[in-house]
């Protein structure tokens, strides 16, 4: 599959802007009221891709030492938890209006905060406080950029209260980064693949599966996620030729290998920050969308915000 000449969608125009976002997004983590501070126990919860960012920022706060740090989707936050034991809870919204997210608020004692792109919709009042992210709101339905900017942000401010675990980068380093994969060209084989499954190891994990949705979501592709060291554990049975998997961070030693030896084509950018990877995988989203006849600004069965009966 050649790079698409398709017109440029609505999707691929907000992705490309993720550099400057994430930029903004770390100098008003700065002066922001209510993100997590050190020593508290903390639970981040959120729907889809908010839910992934979620789960990449609870294993990158936990490993930078910063405090004990859940991730829930937020229909699954369990119950017995409900009880004050968290000193934040955190919730990505980037409409506002996701019902799960709304019920889950109103059920909780204790502060919590918001990240939402729209601060007129009933979150407003549903969380103790709001950060606002309005300059990454986006018109497609597939999330790309304000939810990597709800992570830049939270990110940050990890980096405001002391270093990011060895080998993780400033926000600052991962825009520089994105700027790279906003341009560069997409390797054949990876887009004309039949399957692709992503990969990723603490705080990478949630961006792996983040990937895999964004494929399934604009290009309704055959695409897995799993952590790194479990691939092979089972899901290396569908390596093969015309398959891709695709590791985002750090690699086990002979995962690479694994996968070759069977045939299929493995793409791993150890050098490059997994957020900036990301984008690379969203581009690679909408580049099999346009080939398939899809738009993937009108993703099938799909709706901007998950608002529910009663």
């Amino acid at each position: 599959m050649k790079q698409s000449s398709s017109p440029t969608s609505l999707t691929s125009s907000e992705l490309a802007t993720q550099p400057a976002c994430w930029r903004r997004a770390a100098e008003a983590a700065v002066r922001a009221a209510g993100l997590p501070l050190p020593g508290e126990r903390v639970a981040v919860t959120g729907c889809g891709t908010s839910w992934f960012m979620a789960q990449a920022y609870a294993a990158l706060r936990e490993a930078a030492g910063q405090g004990e740090t859940d991730a829930f989707a937020s229909s699954e936050f369990p119950a017995a938890r409900l009880d004050g034991r968290y000193d934040r809870v955190v919730a990505i919204t980037r409409s506002g209006t996701t019902t799960e997210v709304l019920r889950l608020l109103d059920a909780l004692p204790g502060t919590t905060l918001a990240v939402t792109a729209d601060p007129g919709t009933p979150v407003k009042d549903a969380a103790d406080g709001l950060a606002v992210l309005d300059w990454a709101d986006e018109e497609s339905v597939v999330q790309t950029r304000f939810a990597t900017t709800a992570l830049a942000f939270l990110r940050a401010g990890l980096e405001a209260h002391g270093p990011l675990p060895a080998g993780v980068r400033t926000v600052a380093e991962a825009a520089a980064q994105a700027e790279e994969a906003v341009a560069e060209p997409l390797p054949p084989e990876v887009l004309g693949a039949e399957q692709w499954t992503f990969l990723g190891a603490g705080w990478a994990y949630g961006l792996a599966q983040e990937a895999a949705l964004k494929m399934r979501e604009a290009a309704g592709a055959w695409t897995e996620a799993y952590p790194a060291m479990e691939y092979r554990h089972g899901p290396v049975a569908i390596a093969a030729p015309s398959r891709v998997t695709w590791a985002f961070g750090p690699l086990p030693a002979g995962l690479a290998e694994s996968v070759t030896d069977a045939g299929g084509t493995f793409l791993g950018a150890e050098s490059r920050d997994p957020m900036a990877d990301l984008v690379r995988a969203q581009r690679l989203a909408v580049a099999v969308a346009q080939a398939r006849g899809l738009d993937p600004d009108r993703p099938r069965n799909l709706t901007r915000s998950v608002i529910l009966a009663g």
